[in-house]
């Protein structure tokens, strides 16, 4: 296998992603959008999630197409960036038609960061205006790392971040990743190690290898802040896909989580994974098609979450270190 040019979710063609962060409030959103609606699946696997819209996303539900998706930091409060970005839509004329009115869909999910170091006695909650400004900011190169909704994220022993891969398969199709790392317990077995080496291409998190052997104890966790965590991903691909199609990519993805946090998917994360498809490659074999899109999206988000981790940056007040 190997990465799109960019080895970034934007690799799938029409897709773009903004980012907005406040470095005093130590917080960010990142938003993806493209030219066009597109088909969006979900499926969450923590204990405790924070989403909006995201009832719709179910294949049985009436509307089957999205305008775009919000990643933030904030907990409840980020909820509120995707008023932002709705609003900025609705001035482009983007949306659902209903009658003479226009309503943009804009499902998204909340990290917690709001216990890490960043001053949040804001007199006014400020993420309606960062999830505007970063779909104002989006485009199709992006930065990794200290970013959007990953800016203030954390990990059990180091900062989590933004990350984001890619990987063209041997049909023609484009699978991508997006993810903001904020979990409960590690991305890496030591000091050096990722969870997600066996799935590495070259050397885009360090190259270091798997861990000699895994560790006989118990990972280490923020089990003592237990309810500061929660990892939100985007899996996308310009296979043509149907909602129910999306919502089995979303579950598949979910493996990769597994693959490179350690614990995960647990009581007090709220680990979710939005599918998005924007429908421009058919699918020859939709049985054996399917399955290989589900795993190059597990294997996207392992790598993304490694990168996001790898690609952390330090800033004053960080309550933790950064992995390099």
């Amino acid at each position: 296998m190997q990465t799109g040019p960019r080895n970034l979710i934007t690799d799938v063609s029409g897709l773009r992603v903004g980012n907005a962060s406040d470095a005093t409030v130590k917080t960010g959103v990142t938003v993806l959008v493209a030219d066009q609606p597109f088909t969006a699946g979900l499926h969450v696997m923590g204990g405790a999630p924070g989403t909006r819209e995201s009832d719709l996303l179910a294949p049985d539900k009436t509307v089957q197409q999205v305008d775009a998706l919000v990643l933030s930091g904030g907990s409840a409060f980020g909820l509120d960036a995707a008023s932002g970005v709705a609003d900025a839509l609705r001035t482009q004329g983007r949306g659902f038609a209903v009658g003479d009115q226009t309503v943009p869909i804009v499902p998204g999910a909340i990290l917690f960061d709001l216990l890490n170091g960043g001053d949040k006695s804001w007199a006014e909650n400020p993420y309606k205006d960062l999830g505007a400004a970063a779909l104002a900011s989006a485009r199709v190169d992006f930065d990794i790392g200290t970013e959007g909704a990953g800016f203030g994220a954390t990990l059990a022993t180091r900062k989590g971040g933004l990350g984001s891969a890619s990987m063209v398969l041997p049909s023609g199709h484009t699978v991508g990743a997006l993810v903001a790392v904020n979990a409960l317990g590690d991305a890496t077995v030591d000091d050096t190690h990722f969870w997600a080496a066996p799935f590495e291409i070259g050397d885009e998190f360090g190259g270091h290898g798997p861990a000699p052997s895994a560790l006989a104890h118990l990972p280490p966790t923020k089990l003592a802040s237990h309810n500061t965590n929660t990892t939100i991903a985007i899996v996308a691909t310009d296979a043509t896909l149907d909602q129910s199609q999306c919502t089995r990519m979303a579950t598949a993805a979910h493996d990769g989580m597994a693959r490179a946090l350690v614990p995960s998917h647990t009581p007090m994360d709220g680990d979710l994974v939005f599918a998005v498809s924007t429908s421009e490659k058919p699918l020859a074999n939709p049985v054996e098609e399917t399955l290989w899109l589900g795993h190059a999206a597990a294997t996207c988000l392992a790598r993304a979450i490694a990168r996001a981790v790898y690609h952390a940056t330090p800033h004053p007040g960080d309550t933790l270190p950064c992995y390099r």
